[in-house]
C-alpha cells in the first residue's frame, strides 16, 4: 500500500508519534523509489533529525547523495529561522530609511524566539521546496516530526496565506494614500526628517512596488503549498504507527487535525508489529495489539490499513533499508 501508493505521487508526508519508526519508512520509501528510477529528495523536519544515523553519513540543510536518484536534507529549525530573519532583515534594510537600521534589528531580535517563528521559517522552506523541487526531483518524501508539531505546521498554508493577503490589502491601502500625498506634493520626505534621519534611497513608488512584489511571492508560495497539500492526486500523507494504546489514540486525533486543515490521509502504516507465531509472550503481545488495531479501525473504518512486521534488528544503513523497502513491498494486510 505505501510502495504502491507513494509512486503516483509527487510529494509524501509521513507523520505520526515520535519513535514509531517514520525515519525508517520514509527512507525506505525514498530508496524504494530512487531504485525505480524516480529522481527523489528526502527532507527531515523533525528537530531530531535521525537520517545520518540512520544512514550512516552526515546530513546537513543542503541536498546530499545518499544513493543514485537519492539526495536528502535536513531542515533544522532554529537555522531555519535564523535564516529567514537575514533575509527579512536585508529586505527590510533596503526598503526602509537608513536612520532606522537600528529598529530594523531591534524588531528582528525580539523576532527570533517569538511564539510561532520556527515553525513559519520551516513552513517558508517546505514551501519553498514544493515550489521549486519539482523542477530537479520526480518525488518529494517528508520525514516529519512528532504529531502535535506536524499538525500545527500542517495548518498553517491556510493561516498564513490569510494573513499574507491581509498584508496585501493594507498594503495596497498604504500605496494610495502615499500617491495622493504625493499628488498633492506633501510626501517629499518630511516624515524621514522630523525623526531625525534623512529621507530613504529609494522613492516611494520604488518601496512600495518592492513591498508588493515580495507580498506577491510570498502569497503564491503559500497558495501553492496549500493547494499541493489538498490535492491527492499530487501528495499522500501517511500516518505510522504503533499497535499500542497511546499510538493509535494520537492516531486518530492527528486525522481529524488533518481533515481540519483539509489534508486527506492516503492511509496508516502500523509498523513493528509482534508475531503470532514465536512463543507465548509474542503471541499475547499480538493478540493484545489487536485490541487497540480494532479501535483503530472502528474509528477509521474507510482508511487502508498495511501492517509491517517487528524485525530482529535495526534498520541501519543502506543494505537494511533496500531489505526493509522490500518488506514493505510485499505486506499488506494483517500479520
Amino acid at each position: 500500500m505505501l510502495l504502491s501508493e507513494a509512486a503516483a505521487r509527487r510529494v509524501v508526508f509521513i507523520g505520526g508519534k515520535g519513535g514509531v519508526g517514520k525515519t525508517s519508512l520514509a527512507s525506505a520509501l525514498a530508496l524504494a523509489q530512487a531504485r525505480a528510477g524516480r529522481r527523489v529528495l528526502l527532507v527531515s523536519t523533525d528537530p531530531a533529525h535521525n537520517l545520518g544515523h540512520l544512514w550512516q553519513c552526515t546530513v546537513g540543510p543542503e541536498p546530499r547523495a545518499l544513493a543514485p536518484g537519492l539526495d536528502a536534507l535536513e531542515l533544522d529549525p532554529d537555522a531555519t529561522a535564523a535564516a529567514h530573519l537575514q533575509q527579512v532583515g536585508e529586505a527590510l534594510r533596503r526598503l526602509m530609511p537608513a536612520h532606522l537600521a537600528g529598529e530594523v534589528d531591534k524588531h528582528l531580535s525580539l523576532s527570533q524566539d517569538a511564539p510561532g517563528m520556527h515553525e513559519a521559517a520551516l513552513l517558508e522552506r517546505i514551501a519553498e521546496l514544493v515550489h521549486d523541487a519539482p523542477a530537479r526531483y520526480d518525488l518529494l518524501v517528508f520525514d516529519t516530526a512528532p504529531s502535535g508539531h506536524t499538525a500545527r505546521l500542517m495548518a498553517l498554508p491556510e493561516m498564513l496565506t490569510a494573513w499574507t493577503e491581509g498584508l496585501l490589502q493594507r498594503q495596497e491601502r498604504s500605496e494610495r494614500f502615499g500617491a495622493a500625498l504625493r499628488s498633492l506634493g506633501r510626501d517629499d520626505g518630511i516624515g524621514a526628517r522630523a525623526l531625525g534621519g534623512e529621507a530613504p534611497a529609494a522613492t516611494p513608488g520604488d518601496r512600495d512596488q518592492a513591498i508588493r512584489a515580495l507580498l506577491h511571492r510570498r502569497r503564491h508560495r503559500f497558495e501553492h503549498l496549500r493547494s499541493t497539500l489538498a490535492d491527492p492526486a499530487r501528495t499522500a500523507f501517511f500516518i505510522v504507527l504503533a499497535a499500542e494504546r497511546l499510538p493509535v489514540l494520537e492516531t486518530i486525533q492527528l486525522h481529524a487535525q488533518l481533515a481540519r486543515a483539509g489534508i486527506a490521509v492516503a492511509g496508516l502504516v502500523v509498523n513493528k508489529r509482534a508475531p503470532r507465531d514465536a512463543g507465548p509472550f509474542l503471541a499475547g503481545r499480538h493478540a493484545q495489539e489487536a485490541v487497540h488495531l480494532d479501535t483503530l479501525r472502528a474509528a477509521l473504518p474507510a482508511l487502508a490499513l498495511q501492517e509491517v512486521p517487528l524485525l530482529q534488528q535495526d534498520v541501519v544503513g543502506i543494505e537494511a533499508l533496500d531489505a526493509f523497502a522490500g518488506l514493505l513491498a510485499s505486506t499488506g494486510g494483517p500479520v
